[in-house]
């Protein structure tokens, strides 16, 4: 009876849990109210868009798909102003050859696991091993549309993504302290291991304040992947007779990183425009991960199985395991 309800109104509750989650997001720019937000983080969006989607079914599917789509790019270009380029290539020069090697060997590593031992299909294994080699959601996010990947894979990925970086916000620093690891092997490890930016910054500040410059630092560096990965899949993912779809956000977002460097960061009024632009995108970004949720279904989802989250688990427990080996004997 009760789901019949809510299938019956699922429009009007779509309606509903959209505005829910942008008031209580914009509540943040109210004075006094910045805690009435806090608990809209990306992965609250995106499970309720999950649960929309699997208890009510999909409503307004034309408007989700186009909205979700474009959103989503403004919000990769909106996290550019937020990026310091001098800041992340000087901080790349020393472990450049590592972040080569474990950006690469990750995603061969995700390939190998995904598409030859559990035939996962391919766009949803390449979004899951873009996550875990780069910085989680938002290498998903860009990487995506270039990919041209289905709304329920994009779906799929994230949430394997966010439920790893939540068990990884609490289980990193328990790990670090267990094996007495130094504040900046911490941060080096954390910084490669975990996927979003979010999270590796929470396991930082648990461990400590080098810790959390270091691993800060380094994700920063390791964001900046996302421009060649971007285009590289543009050319690896090229169908025959058909041309190479260029991803013009990418442009956009490169643009962002030079104009926030070169431009904004010279004045102080500069810099609260350019955090204020990555405030903001951050906050659609939450909204385009809801949409994305509402247009997975039940039968996407039984199609599916647990294979992508399989995948993500052996992925990312070779990847924590190789980066330790590294910290420790290289």
């Amino acid at each position: 009876m009760a789901l019949n309800f809510l299938q019956d109104n699922r429009k009007s509750i779509y309606v509903a849990l959209l505005v829910i989650l942008s008031v209580f997001l914009l509540l943040d720019y109210v004075p006094g109210m910045q805690a009435c937000s806090a608990w809209v983080t990306p992965p609250v969006a995106l499970f309720l868009g999950l649960a929309f989607a699997l208890l009510c079914g999909q409503a307004h599917p034309k408007f989700n798909k186009k909205v979700s789509k474009y959103l989503l790019q403004y919000s990769v270009v909106g996290l550019g102003f937020g990026m310091n380029l001098q800041a992340s290539l000087a901080s790349g020069k020393e472990g450049m050859e590592f972040t080569i090697l474990s950006v690469v060997g990750t995603m061969l590593i995700g390939w190998l696991i995904g598409r030859k031992m559990l035939k996962v299909d391919r766009d949803t294994s390449y979004l899951i091993s873009s996550g875990t080699a780069i910085c989680g959601g938002s290498a998903i996010a860009a990487v995506g549309p270039v990919l041209k990947a289905k709304d329920s894979e994009m779906s799929v990925a994230l949430g394997t993504i966010f439920i790893l970086n939540a068990i990884a916000l609490f289980i990193f620093p328990a790990i670090g302290h267990a094996l007495d690891m130094s504040q900046q092997d911490f941060g080096t490890w954390a910084a490669i291991a975990i996927h979003d930016t979010s999270s590796v910054v929470g396991a930082g500040a648990a461990y400590g304040e080098e810790a959390l410059q270091v691993a800060t630092t380094i994700k920063l560096t390791r964001a900046l992947w996302i421009i060649p990965l971007a285009f590289v899949t543009s050319f690896i993912f090229k169908s025959k007779g058909q041309k190479i779809s260029i991803p013009w956000f990418i442009f956009f977002f490169v643009l962002a990183m030079i104009f926030n460097t070169y431009v904004l960061a010279t004045t102080e009024i500069g810099v609260q425009i350019g955090a204020g632009i990555n405030d903001f995108a951050r906050k659609t970004l939450t909204i385009t991960l809801f949409f994305i949720g509402a247009s997975l279904s039940r039968d996407v989802l039984k199609a599916v199985g647990i294979k992508p989250l399989v995948q993500g688990v052996l992925l990312w427990i070779v990847i924590s395991m190789s980066t330790l080996a590294y910290i420790y004997w290289f």
